[in-house]
């Protein structure tokens, strides 16, 4: 635990930390992308749902998500604290005593899940519940730190939240809610791999096996372009499927063709600096593919309300 230095930090710990702190632990950068997806897979949802029942289902889902993320600062707190990247965190910093993310996560995961099925269904609920499960316990417990395959096959918990959010509206899960699903399972691969190759070090002092660390580089930059090339072709789905139209077709088409030529840079591209500035420049661009293409969705939806479409 950090010392602590001054009268502020001593009366900050005596009061168990400040606000920000435990907002922290709710990991709010990664909770904006899990609302947005959200809110896509709630707007395109047939049927339509009341907007203030909508807005509660939302909300529902980032308390969701923000027990996720401190239920995960809970139990990796020990790594944490000899990672870069994480160990500014509440918890190792010492800002925070881990007892209290444990006890936060496990209120708000009851209270969100419990809400969620009162206002909506017991469907969406289940599906949240399970979202929360898979990623504090199969991802975060057993898989981070036993296979390489972890971001593979726990990518899967930040894929769920568009099909809650259909679920919340319909008390179904679709085709076209798998297909929302499949989109963020397959870009999770590639979007952490390629942030893995530059922190490589901090991933090995931590013990994590990530797939750079245990595979090389040569067979990561092979996954990540493999991975990218399906992630491209099946971001056309929407189109052919009819949920996605023209604004999504063009974003889909554009932004996969970036995606594409910077893996086939990365697999190109040697070991040693370069290489870790061009799987930084891939996470990057990845951060904002998920975006525009789930953004383009939208403006579809709202195009054809508008009935310009």
């Amino acid at each position: 635990m950090a010392y602590l230095d001054d009268s502020s930090d001593l009366q900050t710990h005596a009061l168990g930390g400040r606000v920000e702190d435990y907002v922290a632990l709710l990991k709010p950068r990664v909770m904006s992308l899990v609302v947005f997806t959200a809110i896509v897979g709630l707007v395109l949802a047939p049927g339509g749902i009341n907007p203030f029942v909508g807005a509660i289902a939302i909300l529902c889902i980032a308390i969701g998500a923000g027990a996720s993320g401190a239920l995960n600062m809970w139990y990796d707190a020990d790594i944490d604290r000899v990672m870069s990247r994480t160990a500014n965190r509440p918890i190792p910093a010492g800002r925070l005593p881990r007892e209290h993310a444990l006890t936060l996560g496990l209120v708000l995961s009851g209270f969100s899940v419990a809400l969620l099925g009162l206002a909506t269904n017991w469907v969406a609920a289940g599906l949240l519940a399970f979202t929360i499960f898979f990623y504090a316990v199969i991802y975060t417990v057993w898989l981070k730190r036993s296979t390489p395959q972890n971001i593979v096959i726990g990518g899967a918990a930040g894929a769920f939240p568009p099909m809650v959010g259909w679920a919340a509206v319909t008390g179904t899960v679709s085709l076209e809610a798998c297909v929302l699903f499949l989109i963020i399972f397959l870009w999770t691969p590639p979007h952490f791999w390629a942030l893995a190759l530059y922190k490589q070090s901090d991933y090995g002092a931590a013990g994590i096996p990530m797939l750079p660390n245990v595979a090389g580089e040569a067979a990561t930059k092979l996954q990540i372009l493999i991975y990218s090339v399906v992630l491209v072709a099946v971001s056309v789905l929407p189109v052919t499927m009819g949920f996605g139209r023209w604004v999504y077709g063009v974003a889909a088409l554009t932004f996969g063709i970036g995606f594409l030529a910077l893996a086939v840079k990365l697999y190109l591209t040697g070991s040693g600096k370069q290489m870790k500035q061009t799987g930084r420049t891939l996470f990057l661009f990845s951060l904002s593919y998920l975006a525009v293409l789930y953004a383009a969705l939208l403006a579809d939806r709202l195009l054809l309300v508008l009935g310009w479409l």
